[in-house]
């Protein structure tokens, strides 16, 4: 599968949590594309912020039902990657 590596990675995803992550464990957390594995996931980081990847992590994050008044509805699902950068490499998402 041939993607563009800006198809692939989506959006950073800012949390507390994401962000005590990469103050503490140097760790990045973005929303990808469903499908996307971690071979291509990691070549998109490399290209797209010039950085070295140490390691992959790829969680799928099932829809919530939610409700709203007597509407009821679902989040919608999500496939998060939480890469570890190598000693001395930095995203500045900000």
């Amino acid at each position: 599968m041939s993607n563009n590596a800006r198809d692939i990675i989506i959006r950073p995803i800012i949390t507390e949590k994401s962000m005590k992550l990469q103050e503490t464990d140097n760790k990045v957390t973005f929303e990808v594309k469903k499908g996307a594995n971690k071979t291509e996931v990691r070549q998109a980081i490399e290209t797209i912020f010039a950085v070295k990847v140490e390691k992959v992590n790829i969680l799928n994050v099932r829809p919530k039902s939610k409700r709203v008044g007597k509407y009821t509805g679902t989040t919608s699902a999500v496939r998060k990657a939480v890469v570890k950068l190598a000693e001395g490499h930095k995203i500045n998402l900000f």
